[in-house]
């Protein structure tokens, strides 16, 4: 193999580079290497700074970029801490939680570890468990690996929550030893108030599935607060996230304890029966962060909605006053051109090969579809671009 002309001047590129700050550049200019090509420009991690209105139906984490700073701030200190699992991030983000919430708060790996928790602690194994059908399958999946035996319910068709009237025939028909009420699309079930009495009259257990309501309020009541436990979901499409993750709510401090413990394989005193469902300090500091942009997420999703897709939407779900929705979905009953699908397209009863009829439930999952809004606001083109704001 032939040597190409200039092949010595190769040899000295790296040190040329090592003394260009020095002397200039005179011993950088060299000729290409045409066995080692330039390397390709390095593109910006994050993509192009937007510089127009954002477009909210391209689809966008729930993330605000001027928090990066704060959260790698927080990485940080966990690097120096040497304690990289149940530290101080993720009791930071406990607290934080909990003030949003009016409820003490337990931090846990997934949605699923918060929901087994409470449901072992309400004693389900052999008992009947209520849930709609109208939910994601990680809620029927649920109960059946706590061990009970599940029995649906149909739902509203103006919020596509459970409806009060058909929980109150299946629990007089059941018996239930606990029911799960699900926040669809990030409003809060209508008939929460309802639901929560009967169960309280009965001494039904109450677990709010909450993986959707972050949030959410009604005339100041959040959810979670209307039975004897609620469970959020951080998973990555979330109103907002930590890539994965889980919280749960209660007042009951029993409950609370029962969960710490669950989370950790039972420990210390090995009186539960629990598995690793830990939240690591990384991902705390995530969630964190994600927790004191919250509210400015849910405002600005919201002043959106009011202001771009009410006018268009007329057929949209309509909240009671006094409500707010963290518009994990911006929900319409007409079909529309661009649509980001269902909220959910297969009722539960149908994917577990069931006959049950839950006429609002079929019909719920053939006439609603979800208009695209992703949080992406101004503030985000100049962080991306490394700008001052």
């Amino acid at each position: 193999m032939s040597t190409p002309e200039n092949a010595d001047l190769w040899k000295v590129r790296p040190v040329a580079a090592s003394l260009a700050p020095a002397f200039g550049d005179q011993l950088t200019r060299l000729p290409p290497n045409p066995f080692f090509p330039a390397p390709l420009k390095k593109e910006p991690a994050v993509g192009a700074a937007e510089t127009s209105l954002p477009d909210v139906t391209k689809f966008a984490i729930g993330f605000d970029h001027r928090d990066r700073p704060r959260l790698f701030e927080l990485w940080t200190e966990v690097l120096d801490s040497e304690q990289w699992s149940e530290g101080k991030k993720l009791a930071a983000f406990e607290e934080r939680w909990g003030e949003w919430n009016k409820l003490p708060a337990v931090g846990l790996s997934s949605w699923a570890g918060g929901a087994l928790a409470a449901l072992e602690f309400a004693g389900v194994k052999g008992e009947t468990v209520l849930c709609p059908s109208n939910t994601f399958m990680a809620t029927p999946l649920a109960a059946v690996g706590a061990g009970a035996n599940v029995e649906f319910v149909d739902c509203r068709r103006d919020d596509l929550c459970m409806s009060f009237e058909d929980f109150e025939a299946k629990a007089e028909q059941h018996k239930p030893k606990a029911a799960i009420l699900v926040h669809v699309g990030g409003h809060l079930a209508f008939d929460s108030e309802k639901i929560a009495a009967y169960c309280r009259d009965h001494g039904i257990f109450l677990l709010e599935d909450c993986a959707h309501a972050h949030g959410a309020d009604w005339n100041g009541e959040r959810p979670g607060s209307f039975g004897d436990a609620g469970v959020y979901s951080l998973y990555a499409t979330k109103t907002v996230s930590s890539g994965e993750g889980g919280v749960l709510v209660s007042g009951n401090e029993e409950l609370l304890e029962y969960t710490r413990k669950f989370r950790n394989y039972g420990k210390f005193d090995h009186q539960v029966d629990g598995l690793n469902f830990r939240m690591n300090e990384f991902t705390a500091a995530v969630a964190l962060v994600q927790a004191e942009r919250m509210q400015e997420i849910v405002d600005w999703k919201n002043d959106y909605a009011r202001e771009h897709l009410d006018p268009v939407h007329p057929a949209r779900l309509a909240l009671p006053d006094g409500m707010t929705s963290g518009l994990y979905k911006y929900i319409v009953f007409e079909e529309i051109e661009k649509s980001t699908g269902k909220v959910y397209d297969q009722p539960c009863h149908r994917i577990m090969g069931r006959s049950d009829e839950l006429p609002n439930t079929d019909w719920v999952a053939e006439n609603h579809w979800c208009v695209p809004l992703y949080y992406r606001p101004e503030s985000r083109a100049a962080a991306l671009a490394g700008e001052e704001e």
